[in-house]
């Protein structure tokens, strides 16, 4: 049996990519080159936590990670997401301390959360495995990763509060979002200004506590390893339609030739 993601990023920094497409097959040449996670998104793209089945399966499959982006912190959506077997869930546009609690209460059982059992579910196995409930409790606890975002002004005005928080595992770091709600939007720049200086605030919070910190690279080997000198743990290599557009653009610019 594979170490859970989280035992891996106690010995080394992990890499995944973002996946928009839906398309099971994507996972699976992910896995098969070597990536830890993949990003799974449901908060820009037209998929509900349900219509992500058959991608968490394809990851579990072949020894992939799979992380799930809900679309708002619910404690329902966060715990559904989970319960489809995604290894973590990635939550957006954390604010506020009550709000990074419910990430919490919503993923984890307790005593470290709320979250509701039921033995009919594909984290528990459908209940066919002997092994107690508070067996299974256990395990989610441990493996299971709540990895909420900071991509709001709101978050890095209270980060101290925020990141004291307990049972947090990783923070997902967004510049876009974050410049663009100051109303200076800079894209995924993170070397300039309000970003990278929330960035470093966001390390100095995390580090201490254990915490990792995701942010979003390109495609080489330079990109990642800016942020892992930024004190990134969990490196996003861009993502399937990023490379894809990138490509086609390519190749688009070649067959112009021809007409």
């Amino acid at each position: 049996m594979r170490n859970s993601l989280k035992e891996i990023m106690k010995k080394r920094t992990v890499f995944g990519m973002t996946v928009c497409s839906g398309n099971p097959a994507v996972i699976e040449m992910m896995a098969k080159c070597g990536l830890d996670f993949a990003f799974i998104d449901t908060e820009h793209n037209p998929r509900s936590v349900g219509q992500c089945t058959e991608l968490v399966l394809a990851a579990r499959l072949y020894g992939i990670s799979p992380l799930l982006r809900v679309t708002k912190p619910d404690e329902v959506e966060i715990r559904k997401a989970l319960e489809i077997g995604a290894e973590g869930v990635i939550i957006p546009h954390i604010k506020t301390v009550e709000e990074m609690k419910t990430c919490v209460r919503g993923a984890k059982f307790p005593p470290l959360g709320r979250r509701g059992i039921d033995i009919g579910v594909r984290s528990d196995c459908y209940g066919l495995e002997d092994y107690p409930n508070s067996d299974y409790r256990k395990y989610s606890n441990e493996t299971e990763l709540v990895i909420p975002m900071l991509e709001d002004f709101e978050f890095v005005d209270d980060i101290e509060n925020l990141m004291s928080v307990p049972g947090i595992d990783a923070i997902n770091f967004g510049p876009a979002d974050l410049s663009n709600s100051i109303d200076k939007f800079e894209g995924y720049d993170m070397d300039h200004g309000y970003v990278a200086d929330s960035l470093e605030k966001l390390r100095k919070q995390a580090e201490p506590r254990g915490i990792g910190i995701m942010a979003p690279a390109g495609r080489t080997a330079e990109s990642a390893q800016k942020l892992i000198d930024k004190g990134v743990t969990m490196v996003i290599m861009s993502s399937d339609y990023n490379l894809w557009r990138e490509d086609l653009v390519s190749i688009g610019k070649e067959i112009r030739k021809y007409k």
